[in-house]
């Protein structure tokens, strides 16, 4: 590849920070504006409307039914065509999916069958957006760089969705939702039109393959065949399922029943914000050889926040402890996100991060419908205690898999892709790479915004 000129303002940046780094990182700021507070408005609206416990969990479910639903089809159409182009066409989706919303709740006439369609095309837009964008960010950064790349990512990605969720609290109580759902759908217009300017010129044709049926089986091999994969999506299959079903449902139920209403409960969610960058500089810098091994040890904080609704702590100690998850949650995301680069075919990632992403996201419209009904049979504070309990006993099986133990992080000459089921990469890549087993960074981009569903 030839080199670029160096220009004053591109020797400022690093090597890995390219065109269509900077403008998928800004627009992935703006809709992380928009959706951390749209999360919180999309609540209130439902409680507005007369809806209670069980209506949250219903909205909350027809988000995410489309969402695991179209996942696998999402992912193998990114390996197939550009993924520049789901992006785009996804973020389109969610922009007039939200704009309707927004103009129902305004109006007063949203219904929760209506809330429930929109909000489910707005999942079927986050199915196809998902593997496309995390199949970007894994291919875009050399071996040597990657997880500080992924790092600085995550940390603007973050740092947007602080200021997301205290502003969208704020205007919640202030102005009410449906102008909260207006500010989200022109953040996903904007970030749409800045994503159809990507330059994918520099990224390598993909061979035809045989199918979408042939696409997904090759994938679904590759995916079964790594122990240390299929082990930690299974873990996050729960883990995820409950982190879903406390905040779409429960913490907001504290909030307003304990806490006083939207702020607090906005102002916890920054204070996961601001955990979550705090983790990501520390990931920066910290680069553990045994990254799976941290990773996961990682998660066992996570469950700290249905704990502290379930005793329930003032506003003050929730958000410390949102603090304390979020920094758990980035070591547990940036390790997780190095692991894949490391370890997935290129051509392959999309494919395998969707299979990453149906498994870990597969249970959570049961667990969130179900969140209103286990309230009223076992009571919130015993369901929360559940949770703790669940999420603690998954994390600490995966430890038993000795990929996820053993499994350390290469020197930047010997980043190659292993055969499926080795777990150390032990065989040669099979991309078509620089030196250090990646894709040159000019040329592409990456934007894992939706992508941390499973890595917070």
């Amino acid at each position: 590849m030839t080199k670029r000129s160096a220009s004053p303002r591109a020797a400022r940046r690093p090597e890995w920070a390219g065109r269509n780094y900077v403008l998928l990182t800004a627009s992935t700021i703006v809709t992380s504006l928009g959706a951390h507070g749209a999360l919180i408005a999309t609540t209130w609206a439902v409680f507005e409307s007369g809806g209670d416990a069980g209506d949250v969990g219903l909205v909350a479910m027809a988000r995410f039914l489309p969402l695991v639903l179209f996942l696998l089809i999402g992912g193998a159409v990114a390996d197939r065509i550009p993924r520049h182009r789901v992006m785009v066409a996804a973020n389109a989706l969610n922009f007039v999916s939200q704009a309707v919303f927004a103009a129902l709740v305004l109006s007063g006439t949203a219904e929760l069958w209506q809330m429930m369609v929109l909000t489910g095309l707005c999942g079927t837009g986050q199915a196809f957006f998902n593997p496309a964008a995390e199949g970007m960010l894994m291919s875009s950064v050399t071996g040597e760089q990657a997880s500080r790349a992924f790092a600085f990512y995550r940390m603007a990605m973050h740092g947007a969705g602080i200021g997301g969720a205290a502003l969208g609290g704020a205007l919640v109580a202030f102005v009410g939702p449906g102008w909260v759902l207006a500010v989200d759908a022109a953040a996903f217009a904007v970030a749409g039109a800045l994503r159809a300017f990507l330059d994918v010129s520099g990224i390598p044709d993909r061979k035809p393959g045989g199918g979408l049926f042939a696409d997904l089986r090759e994938g679904w091999q590759e995916f079964i065949g790594r122990p240390w994969l299929w082990s930690i999506v299974a873990q996050f299959s729960v883990v995820v399922a409950l982190i879903g079903a406390v905040e779409a449902v429960y913490g907001p139920l504290v909030a307003r029943d304990e806490l006083g209403g939207a702020r607090p409960w906005g102002i916890a969610l920054a204070g996961y914000g601001v955990g979550t960058v705090a983790g990501a500089v520390l990931m920066t810098r910290w680069k553990p050889r045994r990254m799976l091994l941290v990773g996961t040890l990682g998660v066992f904080p996570i469950a700290l926040p249905s704990a502290a609704l379930a005793i329930p702590l003032h506003a003050v100690g929730l958000t410390l402890v949102m603090f304390v998850s979020g920094v758990a949650m980035e070591i547990f995301g940036v390790s997780w996100m190095t692991t894949m680069h490391q370890e997935i075919p290129e051509e392959k990632l999309s494919r395998v991060s969707a299979y990453d992403w149906f498994g870990s996201t597969a249970l959570l419209p049961l667990s969130t419908a179900l969140a209103g009904p286990a309230e009223t049979a076992f009571g919130r504070t015993a369901s929360l205690w559940g949770a703790v309990v669940l999420m603690t006993v998954v994390t600490a099986l995966v430890l038993l898999v000795p990929d996820v133990r053993h499994m350390t992080r290469r020197p930047h000459g010997l980043t190659t892709k292993g055969d499926a089921g080795t777990g150390a990469g032990a065989s040669p890549g099979k991309r078509a790479t620089t030196p250090g087993g990646a894709v040159p960074a000019q040329g592409t981009s990456p934007d894992a915004e939706g992508a941390l569903g499973r890595n917070g």
